[in-house]
């Protein structure tokens, strides 16, 4: 059987106090979904703040606003100001009748997530990070999937060009109820941040602005 989740990097959340978290490894990768725990949105929301958590730099050309004082703004200042946030992380593809994970490498987004369709449209090889290498590419009308492209021995997945785009539907449909569950989470821990908060996760996930309601 093969599946598809967005997955986002994760790290151990020491020491963390502005909204409550679950626990999550250093290195690990956290689904995203609907399914999740109002704690495991908070984790993931504290994470993607904190890809984005970079001083403005008016010597690079940087006209964002400076940071504020206070924790809570300070630290979504960067999430809230970017045109582009980052949220570290990808689409895991796994195998289960051969033991083999497409895993994004460093450096990849979730933001880049629709890079998948131009696999499809057959543009050539793409590369999904480094450390490890991941690279998918079409041929024929199957994709291929190598783990780690620096690897002569690298596991290979393959699929035809049909169930990645069943698989792809899926973890958009995945990101999306993450951002509706997350717009929720928001609202009832950041109800002064709720519409802004949800936009920045909206433009991290390259999905439209979801429907925000009044915060209760």
């Amino acid at each position: 059987m093969m599946t598809m989740q967005p997955v986002l990097e994760t790290y151990a959340p020491d020491g963390f106090t502005l909204w409550p978290v679950a626990e999550a490894e250093s290195f690990g990768y956290l689904a995203l979904s609907g399914g999740l725990t109002f704690a495991e949105v908070g984790t993931a929301v504290m994470r993607i703040a904190a890809c984005n958590d970079i001083d403005p730099d008016p010597h690079a050309g940087d006209d964002r606003p400076p940071r504020p004082a206070d924790p809570l703004g300070s630290f979504l200042h960067g999430l809230l100001t970017f045109d582009s946030p980052f949220a570290a992380g990808g689409l895991r593809v796994a195998d289960s009748s051969t033991g083999a994970t497409f895993l994004p490498g460093c450096c990849n987004g979730l933001e880049e997530w629709r890079a998948w369709h131009t696999v499809i449209g057959g543009s050539g090889p793409v590369s999904f990070g480094h450390d490890p290498d991941p690279v998918a590419e079409l041929i024929g009308y199957t994709v291929r999937l190598t783990v780690d492209v620096e690897r002569d021995d690298s596991p290979v997945i393959e699929l035809p060009t049909i169930e990645l785009g069943h698989l792809l539907d899926g973890a958009e449909r995945d990101l999306t109820d993450f951002l509706t569950l997350a717009t929720d989470w928001a609202s009832q821990h950041l109800p002064d941040h709720t519409a802004p908060v949800a936009a920045a996760l909206a433009r991290a996930l390259d999905l439209p602005m979801p429907a925000v309601s009044p915060s209760r």
